[in-house]
């Protein structure tokens, strides 16, 4: 039987949600050692199951494929579960070095082989960097971002060491801190995570199979490197990845199987909606609607269920009904501030009438995280195969 799918008469030629073929719905159900009860979806299935890092992908993909309602009610169940519902994450996220990036990122107007407005600069001053976390603190996020546009941090030993003396400053401010500062080696992280790093944002962008034909300067495993330095040292990790891209269904299923898969969950998945920039190679790509990134959050939610899942890029093109769906689903975090490194982002004054109207309230800073704490959660082996019938 094809999975149920919601149909809107005035939107019949725009693919606002997943179109699992009755093809693929049978292979998953052949191929299953115990079935589903007659009229379960795996989202059902799976939802309030143990923390696992075995997830297969076909798992994953009977979830991502599970009829839209079904999904949306079992993510938010699942999140429910796992946190406060109405506790929202306010991060705020500055560019502290913008442009001149020498990586290909299709998606990317800070790379210097692309022509767009753009233009390279240097690094912030620390009292302008400073006084953005100060200024964040005081609009209500708990956690300040600094990303700056490097490959890799060789050859920045100066600037590596401000930023260094950055994260011991904003810590002091009471903030959780996370950087974005490209690939990360084994020292580098000791050095971040003694000056008091929450989290690094690394984030996979999208599927194995995928990546190249998105990034050809730095290799996957390049990144998946980056992200085991850091939580090796005892940093949280934030990855997560983009849509919109051009990509297929699979390759969204494929970035959230590694992504569940890794030895240790990460502690933030970032789901971003391509912000398509005038001049970069994917300039003319169509924007994703809610409906997809109702169904992405909502799946990370149920197979990454003690993860923060964060209302990323994009956000700016949702109304804050459509934003509320994807907090129903499972989102609990977002980035708060008028800019996202380069891309335009919602306004602090909005988010305050978001949250008054939802009833949200901003999730407090959490410093006992840490991929060294003693209590990290124990994953447990599941046999069980995901079937939809």
């Amino acid at each position: 039987m094809s999975a149920f799918r919601l149909t809107i008469q005035p939107l019949r030629f725009t693919r606002l949600y997943s179109t699992a073929s009755s093809s693929r719905l049978a292979s998953v159900t052949s191929a299953a050692s115990n079935t589903i009860p007659q009229a379960t979806s795996a989202a059902a299935f799976h939802a309030s199951g143990p923390l696992r890092n075995d997830w297969t992908r076909e798992e994953i993909q009977s979830i991502y494929d599970s009829p839209f309602l079904e999904l949306m009610y079992y993510g938010a169940k699942t999140h429910r579960e796992n946190f406060n519902p109405r506790e929202v994450q306010q991060a705020t996220l500055l560019s502290i070095k913008t442009g001149g990036c020498t990586e290909d990122c299709k998606y990317c107007p800070q790379s210097s082989r692309y022509k767009t407005n753009v233009e390279a600069q240097k690094m912030l001053d620390e009292n302008v960097i400073l006084e953005a976390a100060q200024r964040a603190k005081e609009a209500g996020s708990t956690r300040f971002c600094m990303g700056a546009a490097w490959r890799d941090l060789a050859g920045r030993k100066s600037n590596f060491k401000k930023i260094v003396g950055h994260v011991k400053a904003i810590r002091g401010m009471g903030m959780e801190v996370c950087c974005t500062l490209g690939m990360l080696n084994e020292q580098q992280a000791k050095e971040l995570k003694e000056a008091g790093l929450t989290a690094y944002n690394h984030n996979l962008d999208t599927s194995r199979e995928f990546y190249p034909k998105i990034i050809t300067t730095r290799t996957y495993d390049e990144r998946l490197e980056t992200i085991n330095n850091a939580q090796e040292a005892g940093i949280s990790v934030c990855s997560g990845g983009i849509i919109g891209l051009g990509e297929e269904e699979e390759d969204r299923v494929g970035l959230l199987h590694t992504l569940s898969t890794l030895p240790k969950h990460p502690e933030s998945v970032p789901v971003n909606a391509l912000l398509a920039v005038k001049g970069t190679p994917l300039e003319n790509q169509e924007p994703v609607s809610v409906f997809e990134m109702v169904r992405m959050i909502a799946t990370a939610r149920i197979v990454m269920p003690q993860s923060m899942v964060r209302l990323s890029a994009g956000r700016v093109r949702f109304s804050v009904a459509e934003q509320s769906m994807c907090f129903m689903a499972g989102a609990n975090s977002i980035f708060t501030g008028d800019k996202l490194l380069t891309t335009p982002n919602n306004e602090f004054t909005d988010d305050k009438k978001m949250f008054e109207l939802l009833g949200l309230v901003p999730k407090p800073a959490n410093f006992e995280q840490g991929s060294d704490k003693p209590n990290q959660p124990v994953y447990e082996n599941n046999q069980k195969q995901a079937t939809v019938v």
